[in-house]
């Protein structure tokens, strides 16, 4: 009879880093969301002296890349179904036109758009690690 290996003091920490790695990750894209939904005019139209300070296609590059790292090391088996619900909500949140609504509508949707990217990626890797487990039970 095979003995199963427990995980080693190395593991446990290599295991924790990048989960605590992923957590911060996680804060970071929350909060560039907001930032820059908020003051997107600021960065992204060129309202600054100068010009742009931030190409949007960086930004969304960056929330993607973020997302993806939030997924693929953050989530354990009971965290996926609580995170892929409160992802379909925020997708769906993200096709409503809240810009009408007067004065704050627009940096809602703009924060709301952002956070839409930056959840997607994960959402695609940890949908992708629950078909995996279905399949290999």
């Amino acid at each position: 009879m095979a003995k199963k290996r427990k995980k080693g003091t190395w593991s446990k920490m290599v295991d924790y880093g990048l989960h605590r790695i992923a957590h911060y990750t996680f804060f970071a894209g929350i909060v560039i969301s907001i930032i820059m939904g908020n003051w997107h005019q600021l960065f992204i139209h060129g309202a600054c002296v100068g010009g742009n300070l931030i190409d949007p296609v960086i930004l969304v590059t960056t929330l993607a890349i973020l997302g993806f790292i939030v997924g693929l090391f953050n989530l354990t088996t009971k965290e996926t179904k609580p995170f892929l619900i409160a992802a379909t909500a925020l997708i769906l949140a993200g096709i409503v036109n809240l810009a009408l609504i007067p004065k704050v509508g627009f940096c809602i949707r703009s924060s709301l758009s952002n956070i839409v990217v930056f959840v997607v990626p994960g959402a695609i890797i940890v949908g992708m690690k629950a078909v995996w487990k279905l399949a290999s039970d």
